[in-house]
């Protein structure tokens, strides 16, 4: 192809790119928008802090086990396909979700907004297999910019939230994904390349190899879990306890045993420095997503701060992403992977002790600065754990290893809202708080004490695969 037929056809592979990040960044932007909602959800459906955190916790235990079953219903019946079905689903729930008479159904509706927006990415890393075929690009580059733009907005969320919030009221945060997966189906509709013929495989053998009861068997181990610490502050239910080990021993078992296993326990058993990517990604969105979650209840219900300057507020959390992460990769090529992970880990930790003094100070300087204390930071963890999760798979299961990453990611952020919840059992005061921000603090310590303390069997450096494969492999 000739330089000037490349310009075009790059040009193009841009829009396209453009079109596919209007449906991939809904799961962020969603988990944005209700992160300011959560008080006013508490007080319509007269919930306390812990139960309201199902809101959170339903969406990403489902967002978890989907996004393996939607990469291979992509692969099989065609990406642009689930992509547009997954859109219907999310316009479904933004339908649904104003209409929700108690929490129950707000969290059926939740789990099917998640249900929608996990066919999004699994699906558009797909079909940039066949954009950069033509336009002559790197997939992976590609699938690394929509993967910051989904990081990015998260910023946007809680400012959307909020202003929908204050002039329309909750229901709005449903309302908005009505014309936002509008949006996606057209763009892509038009732009997307077209599915390749494929040969018809039928539903229930692709569901079959998905591993149902493997992921019949997390989801249960993790909900009975769920249950069990959001009940500790109140009266704990002890009989569950040997409930979760159940799930836990058959969910193991199963795992050795199943042919297309949902978590690959022997992959991971052979590859520690690929588990300690995995812990250490974790741990971080413990702490992000546990200010995330936390500040918007402690400052509304406390401060008396409106929904929409919440919003506002929480905009360093996330707003330096852009600017920041080119400066993380010029850093990773200098000094490598493993001392910007500890770089970013440690400022990470040094800037988690702002949190406390919201204790002291609700300032709206003292918030902007605390969420820019935790959200900088974060940016280079977030690049530098993701690089690692390249240089920590086998070349051969990277698709696999990538899947699993973001299940990571799920399972940090249900871990954020039982903390939160649990931190504010009693309350949303200081004092509460207090026990919200040393608990983040402990979680920074351990993140940065696990990274120094567990070193990778190989080092990772600052170089990745040449051309590592497509994620959605």
């Amino acid at each position: 192809m000739s330089q000037t037929a490349d310009a075009p056809a790059r040009h193009h592979a841009r829009w396209v790119v453009a079109a596919l990040c209007t449906g991939t960044l809904l799961s962020a932007l969603n988990s944005g928008m209700v992160a300011v909602a959560l008080s006013t959800l508490r007080r319509e459906f007269g919930v306390d802090v812990a139960t309201v955190t199902w809101v959170i916790s339903v969406f990403y235990l489902t967002s978890a086990v989907l996004q393996p079953v939607m990469g291979r219903l992509a692969d099989r019946y065609g990406p642009r396909r689930v992509f547009a079905i997954g859109m219907w689903t999310v316009a479904l729930a933004g339908a649904l979700g104003p209409f929700a008479p108690n929490l129950v159904v707000l969290c059926a509706v939740r789990v099917l907004l998640a249900i929608g927006t996990a066919t999004a990415f699994p699906s558009a890393a797909a079909m940039l297999r066949a954009v950069a075929a033509t336009s002559g690009g790197n997939a992976t580059k590609m699938i690394g910019r929509i993967q910051l733009v989904d990081t990015s907005s998260a910023a946007i969320g809680p400012v959307l939230g909020g202003l929908l919030i204050v002039a329309f009221g909750w229901p709005a945060i449903f309302w908005i994904n009505i014309p936002l997966a509008a949006l996606a189906l057209v763009s892509t509709g038009i732009l997307a390349p077209r599915d390749a013929p494929r040969t018809r495989v039928p539903l229930r053998r692709t569901l079959g190899e998905a591993d149902l009861p493997g992921v019949t068997l997390f989801v249960v181990a993790v909900a009975t879990l769920l249950v069990f610490l959001l009940e500790l502050a109140d009266d704990p239910p002890w009989f569950l306890l040997p409930v979760i080990a159940a799930a836990v021993a058959l969910f193991g078992w199963h795992e050795l045993r199943a042919a297309t296993p949902f978590i690959d326990l022997r992959l991971l058993a052979a590859n520690t420095p690929l588990v300690r990517v995995y812990a250490l990604f974790i741990l971080a969105n413990l702490v992000f997503y546990g200010a995330l979650f936390g500040i918007p209840q402690y400052l509304e219900d406390h401060a008396g701060y409106r929904t929409d300057l919440i919003g506002v507020l929480l905009l360093p959390l996330a707003a330096f992403n852009v600017v920041t992460a080119p400066l993380v990769e010029r850093l990773i090529d200098r000094s490598g992977l493993q001392r910007t992970l500890v770089i970013g880990l440690g400022a990470l930790t040094v800037g988690a002790l702002a949190l406390p003094l919201l204790g002291a100070s609700t300032a709206a300087w003292a918030v902007l600065a605390a969420t820019a204390a935790v959200g900088i930071p974060y940016v280079f963890v977030l690049v530098s754990i993701t690089q690692s999760l390249y240089v920590a798979a086998p070349s051969e299961h990277v698709g696999q290893a990538a899947g699993l990453f973001q299940t990571a990611r799920s399972l940090g952020c249900i871990g954020a809202a039982v903390v939160v919840g649990l931190s504010f059992s009693g309350g949303t005061d200081p004092a509460d708080w207090l026990v919200l921000a040393t608990a983040t603090v402990g979680l920074a310590v351990a993140t940065l004490v696990v990274a120094l303390a567990w070193r990778p069997r190989r080092t990772i450096s600052a170089q990745v695969h040449p051309n590592p494969p497509d994620p959605a492999k």
